[in-house]
């Protein structure tokens, strides 16, 4: 048995229903989110959208990275992107940890020196989310037009709480 059959059998299941096909690719409602990779997150349903309606891009702590502003500009030029919301969330590990602890945890996991590794800790999570939303909304090609709005979403009741 290999590795990822039980990952390949679900995704044979999954095609067999599968009803996304067809779609051109931009985001029919309009909107990007910047979000956490964490488990918890279903960025589509916190919001009520659906597969097509929105563009997603999700990294540690859900900061926006110069790979996240790469993303939503070619969201806002080529993808129907008009509304951008940022959303990191309470008990993220990279909110909640020091850099020192977190290379120390993963040194240990990895059985090898971590010291290097950085891991973007967030040393004061709305003030990380303010800046996040003025370095979107000053980037010179996203337009004032977008709007940019940046929220914490909280994984124990599901809910949003608009912070800027």
């Amino acid at each position: 048995m290999g590795d990822f059959d039980d990952l390949l059998a679900a995704n044979a299941d999954f095609a067999s229903r599968f009803d996304l096909g067809g779609f051109d690719g931009i985001a029919r409602a309009g909107v990007a989110l910047v979000t956490c990779m964490d488990s918890r997150i279903e960025p589509l349903g916190m919001v009520g959208l659906e597969p097509g309606d929105a563009k997603i891009f999700r990294n540690p702590g859900g900061r926006v990275t110069p790979q996240a502003l790469e993303a939503l500009v070619l969201g806002v030029h080529l993808l129907n992107v008009d509304r951008v919301m940022v959303v990191p969330h309470t008990r993220c590990a990279v909110a909640s940890a020091s850099e020192d602890e977190l290379r120390r945890r993963v040194g240990e996991s990895a059985g090898v020196d971590a010291s290097w590794q950085s891991f973007g800790v967030v040393r004061d999570q709305q003030a990380a989310l303010r800046a996040d939303v003025a370095a979107v909304r000053s980037h010179p090609l996203v337009p004032d037009a977008v709007r940019v709005g940046g929220f914490l979403y909280d994984v124990d009741t599901g809910l949003l709480d608009q912070v800027c």
